[in-house]
């Protein structure tokens, strides 16, 4: 490998578009025909096509940009796409959101998330923590519902990393790092041939940090802190003529440290007894690739997950004495001894199964008189989760056991109607069941039968400009609620179903020098699994006043997303990306008893967008510079009223709203062939700003007054890095 002034032109071109360069060539019936560049594919769909004539919104993130933003995780690049954000509420994101739709956290009830999340073929939907981004060639965010592809876990999208792949000549990779708040990293990737039929690629990242927080109680700077190791390993087996084998192998420990909100809301905290936030995984998948048949290519492939995950929080955030006036003299009289202590720890034993048999029609074996190439598959998950609950104020440990099965079987057909026109029709049908046992004597058995699928109508207009206009159905399993004591038909929930309307353009100008991708959508959401309320009447006309997770409302989502880039002379490339996005509830009662209806759902940035400069004067030196924000969002599906004066009022906004946010990021490179040395920072004004939040009183020095509490995002980080190539 190189870092010559050529390649760098190249590869940045492609990533500041949110593309990504594939080895893999494009397949024949591709008919977008752009000379001047490399050939930009999507790899994580059933067939690889170029991503100018991809019949829908996407961003593919590239390692050139992971390097330019230096990203170890995939929460510090999603800034980059429009329309997408993340919940913290721990250490590591774990949930994402699509065009507002998403999970934010996990506690004792069993989920099913809106967004998935694979690596290598293995499904991560849930536990997408280990997310990390050493030796990754490429993560590609999907928009909108994967009726046909993914299924029941990606109504609102998905995200898919693929890790760099085995080559035939050997080498290696080196990556040494240094931030500030103690952070350093090191990276070794070794890949080459084993023999003649097999090759192999072998990754290696640990990443520690002692992390944002100083602990003023204790004291210590690293309650907050990041340990995490990674280990990848694939094989590439050539078994015969007709046979490919490809073996990926993962094993991460993240052993991180929680201890992010404060009684103040600032960095410093005060908890006498820091949570954590650890997941270990051990995970395989292979894929079997068959080219026998004349008419169809086989692929078989099977996926497992075993994750041990605990995560825990100082649920008072304080130590036990900071209202006793003999230790704390400045505490309010009127406060004193106005204190709990307690922590609430969560260990789970989660285990995913996955196995797919797919047939795609081969070149030349069209249906419908050469018309029409088609896939079928079928698909099976197996996903047993164990909880243990350990709750200071509980009277005995909590367990649940949650075990769930999805079978579903799909097809798709991509029909050239003629010259111009094509059309894509997809159609799946799942079946989810789910057997759920407490130990507060609830159980509970839910089987779905769900139907998802897309219809979408392309248009080649010329061989730089494409049109498409889709309507695409995603759904995700119902599910239960933990709660005994509820009324038996409000134990579970149904499914919840989304149909997405979107048109796009994609077009080259400028002689291929520049790039703008556009997509209009409109998502129209029924069943929303949300939190809710009702009120029971009792038999003795007493009544009371109940909040669950069920299918409350219905809504819409809808908005635009631009990607685009420059490269305006050898020296100089511009990119950017926007996204708008109007969201609302239609009837809603909150699980507080407050109508929402029409409001704003949580989550959901009405804009968001991604503009920077690469500038390359001479072939050793490279500058970036970029600026992303957002705009501000509510933390929570809930709203807030306060009483005084006899009268319940809305709290301020601003209390259960983030802050709108710009932030500035930069690096400086210089360049060799086979090295790189870079300087780099992010958020460089130091920033702060939130990217969770809750609102209730936990503070014993002013009475459990209720207010805003929020974890603080990144503040202004910043370091050095080695790459050496061999």
């Amino acid at each position: 490998m190189t870092f010559s002034k050529s390649t760098i032109c190249i590869a940045i071109t492609a990533c500041l578009f949110n593309v990504a360069t594939s080895a893999e060539e494009q397949t024949s019936n591709d008919t977008n025909n752009i000379d001047n560049l490399e050939t930009i594919t999507v790899t994580s769909d059933f067939r690889q096509q170029n991503l100018q004539s991809t019949p829908a919104s996407l961003s593919v993130l590239t390692d050139i940009e992971i390097k330019q933003r230096n990203a170890k995780h995939l929460e510090e690049l999603v800034a980059v796409s429009p329309n997408v954000n993340f919940a913290s509420g721990s250490q590591r994101a774990r949930y994402y959101q699509i065009r507002g739709i998403g999970e934010r956290s996990q506690f004792q009830e069993p989920i099913n998330p809106s967004v998935g999340v694979i690596i290598d073929d293995v499904d991560f939907t849930g536990i997408g923590s280990v997310a990390s981004l050493f030796d990754v060639q490429q993560a590609e965010i999907f928009r909108g519902p994967q009726g046909t592809r993914f299924g029941v876990n990606a109504i609102a999208g998905m995200l898919n990393i693929t890790t760099n792949e085995p080559t035939e000549d050997f080498e290696g990779a080196l990556q040494l790092g240094v931030g500030n708040y103690g952070s350093y990293d090191l990276g070794v990737a070794l890949s080459g041939s084993a023999s003649d039929t097999v090759n192999y690629r072998f990754a290696v990242n640990q990443l520690t940090s002692d992390g944002f927080i100083d602990n003023v109680h204790l004291p210590r700077d690293d309650t907050n802190n990041r340990d995490e190791l990674t280990i990848r390993g694939k094989l590439a087996i050539e078994a015969s003529k007709d046979l490919t084998i490809d073996l990926a192998g993962f094993y991460f420990d993240f052993d991180n440290g929680y201890d992010a909100f404060s009684l103040d809301n600032t960095r410093e905290t005060y908890s006498d007894q820091p949570g954590f936030d650890q997941q270990e995984t051990a995970a395989f998948s292979a894929k079997f690739t068959y080219q026998g048949f004349d008419s169809a290519t086989v692929l078989a492939i099977i996926s497992n997950a075993d994750s041990d995950l605990a995560y825990g929080y100082d649920e008072d955030w304080a130590y036990a004495g900071i209202s006793d006036p003999t230790i704390n003299p400045d505490i309010d009289p009127d406060y004193a001894y106005w204190e709990y202590n307690s922590t609430d720890h969560y260990y789970r034993e989660k285990e995913v199964l996955t196995a797919e048999l797919r047939a795609i029609s081969n070149q030349g074996e069209e249906i419908f008189n050469g018309t029409t190439a088609w896939v079928t598959g079928l698909f099976y998950k197996q996903d047993d989760e164990d909880l243990l609950r350990q709750y200071t104020y509980a009277d005995s440990d909590f367990t649940s056991i949650n075990k769930s099965t999805s079978i579903a079987a799909y097809a798709q057909l991509d029909t050239q109607l003629s010259e111009r026109w094509s059309l894509t029709s997809g159609l799946r049908i799942e079946n989810y069941s789910a057997d759920y046992i407490n130990s507060n004597q609830f159980n509970d058995d839910i089987s779905d039968t769900m139907v998802g699928g897309k219809l979408v109508l392309g248009f080649q207009q010329t061989a730089d400009s494409f049109w498409y206009g889709s309507i695409n159905r995603g759904y995700k399993a119902g599910g239960h609620n933990t709660d005994g004591t509820l009324p038996e038909d409000l134990r579970s929930f149904d499914p919840e179903y989304l149909t997405n309307y979107e048109v796009g353009y994609k077009v080259a100008l400028l002689d291929n020098s520049a790039f703008i991708r556009t997509a209009v959508f409109y998502m129209d959401r029924t069943d929303i699994q949300v939190k809710t309320s009702k009120t029971i009447e009792r038999e003795d006309n007493s009544s009371e006043f109940i909040s669950y997770l069920g299918n409350a409302t219905s809504g819409s989502n809808y908005g635009i997303e631009i990607e685009s880039a420059w490269q305006l002379n050898d020296s100089i490339n511009l990119y950017g990306s926007l996204g708008l996005l109007e969201t609302k509830f239609d009837e809603f009662v909150d699980d507080d008893g407050n109508s929402l209806s029409g409001a704003e759902q949580a989550h959901a940035p009405s804009y968001q967008f991604n503009v920077g400069i690469n500038y390359q004067p001479t072939e050793e030196w490279l500058f970036n510079l970029s600026v992303n924000g957002k705009d501000e969002y509510y933390f929570s599906d809930t709203r807030y009223y306060e009483y005084q004066e006899g009268v319940f009022s809305p709290i301020p906004e601003a209390d259960i709203k983030s802050e709108a946010i710009v932030l500035l990021n930069a690096s400086i490179s210089y360049l060799q062939d086979n090295w790189q040395i870079k300087l780099w920072g992010r958020n460089l004004t130091d920033k702060e700003y939130d990217n969770r939040g809750f609102y209730f009183g936990n503070d014993p020095r002013d009475g459990y007054t209720p207010k805003q509490y929020s974890q603080l995002a990144e503040p202004l980080v910043f370091g050095a890095s080695f790459d050496y190539q061999f």
